[in-house]
């Protein structure tokens, strides 16, 4: 997952979703997209909210993320909110 981020104009935390077809169908990518959205909706605003935090993000999909779970996402997304909340 590639994770960018930078100051939000709009003066509140917000989460682009980005998923790559990657020769995958479209269920798959919806499926891939529904759970980042998932997490970013119940895990990332949330945490960013709560620690008064006005970033944008953009979350970039790799073709690992096709076959990974749920869970397995949610933690690989974990370090990089930790890291910008540390900041």
């Amino acid at each position: 997952m590639d994770v960018v981020w930078s100051s939000s104009p709009a003066r509140r935390p917000r989460v682009a979703v980005i998923v790559p077809r990657y020769g995958n169908s479209a269920v798959a990518r919806n499926r891939v997209r529904r759970r980042l959205v998932d997490i970013a909706r119940t895990v990332w605003l949330p945490a960013l909210l709560e620690r008064e935090r006005d970033i944008d993000f953009v979350y970039r999909a790799k073709p690992a993320s096709y076959a990974a779970s749920y869970e397995t996402l949610r933690d690989s997304l974990t370090a990089p909110l930790e890291a910008v909340c540390a900041r």
